[in-house]
């Protein structure tokens, strides 16, 4: 198996790489959908998340062997270089690949677990939720750092952003599932606002977002505001469209 550690975890590698070997039958489950699984494992005085991926078909095993990196492998290069440039995530551990012979067979991806969050979805959800201007806000300047130092976060969505009340009142911004991003000299205005179009359906929250990203930006707030709100509207568009789709296809399975 194909292993590659940050310098910071390097000494606990046997009992990661036990970690990795008996995955099925130990850890904690925390989320178990039906692609990815993520177990949650001691390791000294922390805890580590391990995210096994699921296993592609026989052209993406091809694929990950000789044309694109893992998953795995990219979300633990991500995470590096996002850490680099001083954006949150988790820390990252490891990433592992089992190879066959005919390509990948597993691959996973280990990390910090962050404790004491919450996702940004639940600001979206919850209309009462405790300083949630503020936090929409603070989000919006964590989004628009991000765009400032060329990082384009192709997974932007409401589970994807973890969120941090610290002691002193401030938030923290985490980014996880980072397998999809791309790092641009520069980003133009329409991939920032396209960017920010997956994050909430409302129209309140395009409101505060887009106030803060014209007073950041030094932009004008009604074209922020209009750009923002109709990428927006389009993602949804296709987003339910596709899913009357995929419901329609499951009824004629039947």
């Amino acid at each position: 198996m194909l292993a590659q550690y940050h310098p910071n975890f390097s000494k606990y590698k046997t009992q990661i790489e036990n970690c990795i070997t008996h995955f099925t039958s130990s850890g904690k489950d925390f989320v178990i959908g039906k692609r990815n699984a993520i177990k949650l494992f001691e390791l000294g005085n922390e805890v580590i998340s391990i995210k096994s991926f699921k296993k592609p078909n026989i052209i993406n095993k091809i694929a990950y062997r000789y044309f694109r990196k893992s998953k795995a492998r990219r979300s633990f290069e991500f995470a590096s270089k996002l850490m680099e440039m001083q954006i949150g995530t988790p820390q990252p551990v490891a990433f592992f690949e089992n190879y066959d012979f005919i390509g990948l067979k597993e691959s996973y991806y280990a990390c910090e677990h962050l404790e004491n969050v919450f996702e940004f979805r639940e600001i979206v959800q919850n209309e009462a939720f405790e300083n949630r201007d503020f936090i929409i806000r603070k989000f919006t300047q964590f989004t628009f750092e991000m765009h400032q130092k060329g990082i384009e976060f192709l997974d932007h969505s409401p589970g994807n952003t973890l969120i941090r009340k610290n002691n002193d009142g401030s938030y923290s911004f985490f980014l996880v599932d980072l397998n999809r991003m791309q790092f641009h000299q520069t980003i133009d205005f329409k991939t920032r606002m396209k960017n920010l179009s997956k994050i909430t359906h409302k129209k309140d929250m395009i409101a505060v977002m887009s106030n803060e990203y014209a007073k950041l930006s030094n932009g004008n707030e009604t074209n922020i505001f209009e750009t923002m709100w109709g990428l927006t509207a389009d993602f949804q568009y296709r987003f339910h469209r596709k899913k009357r789709i995929k419901k329609k296809l499951k009824f004629w399975k039947k």
